[in-house]
């Protein structure tokens, strides 16, 4: 059987900002939700950050600036083998704090925020093969540029990158128990076609989680990074201490952990960080949510 782990999370969602948000193994890693089988969440995700990774890896101040992103997370299986993901963030609030003279006390730049809906996610998902020791999936994501990609009077404020991504990854897992244990693995690989002078990106994670107490709380770990062809034309540097910037690249670690307060409905919450990046915030993100499974 599938672990109920599948979709708890939200780090995979988009871009680089896969490597804040809790949900890198979209819909269960190689499992598929059964023909009708729903989940939905609905979490919150943000972001306060103070410094940046540079091109070259290291760690450099910046303005305080933040995103907040307010969404939906749907699955549902259209067959057994197919089932249909979105993400939806339907309020995002980007922001900055004011720029302060560090002689005078004046303020040089106000502060601003811009409130929109965000860039979304529409994928299908495809189960290889329905037995045996290891289960295969192939995923297909679209990423729909909704979000606001130049707001404020600088045109620096984002909640969105401005182009439409397509995102092919491929998911194999496995699930075992051990005495009263639930424990699962997962493997993801995965390439991202950018446009709009975005470099293509190569994908990869690593995901494990226990189900203790008759699968009532789960507890995930996971590790998943983002590296950049450098075939773009944007200019990295255009947006450096943003999570939208091109050329992005990193090696992050997130915890996620999730109970079930009845057999459908549950809570969640993860943190995420990274050991290494580039062109990226430097600050860890926390996200909390509610779920509905509807498949147990």
């Amino acid at each position: 059987d599938q672990p109920r782990s599948r979709g708890l999370g939200d780090v995979y969602k988009r871009q680089v900002l896969a490597i804040f948000f809790a949900n890198f193994a979209n819909a269960g890693g190689g499992w598929t939700q059964p023909k009708g089988g729903i989940y939905l969440k609905l979490s919150e995700w943000w972001i306060v950050s103070n410094q940046h990774y540079t091109d070259a890896g290291l760690i450099d101040p910046n303005t305080t600036s933040g995103i907040f992103n307010t969404s939906f997370y749907g699955e549902y299986g259209i067959t057994d083998r197919l089932t249909a993901v979105t993400y939806i963030p339907f309020f995002s609030r980007s922001y900055m704090n004011n720029v302060v003279s560090g002689t005078t006390g004046e303020v040089v730049i106000p502060g601003e925020a811009i409130n929109s809906f965000g860039d979304t996610d529409l994928s299908i998902k495809y189960a290889l093969n329905k037995g045996g020791l290891i289960r295969t999936a192939a995923t297909l994501t679209l990423g729909l540029p909704l979000g606001n990609n130049s707001g404020g009077s600088q045109g620096n404020l984002q909640t969105g990158d401005g182009e439409f991504n397509q995102l092919l990854q491929l998911d194999a897992s496995s699930s075992f128990q051990i005495k009263n244990t639930s424990i699962y693995g997962t493997a993801t690989v995965g390439f991202n076609n950018r446009n709009k002078g975005f470099s293509d990106e190569f994908r990869y994670g690593i995901e494990v989680g226990a189900g203790l107490f008759k699968n009532k709380f789960w507890l995930i770990g996971r590790i998943t990074g983002v590296e950049s062809f450098q075939n773009g034309t944007l200019a990295s540097e255009s947006n450096s201490t943003s999570i939208f910037a091109n050329n992005s690249e990193f090696t992050s670690y997130s915890v996620e952990a999730a109970v079930y307060l009845t057999k459908k409905f549950g809570v969640s919450a993860s943190y995420a960080s990274a050991f290494r990046g580039q062109i990226i915030f430097a600050n860890p993100s926390y996200s909390v949510g509610v779920f509905l499974d509807l498949t147990k």
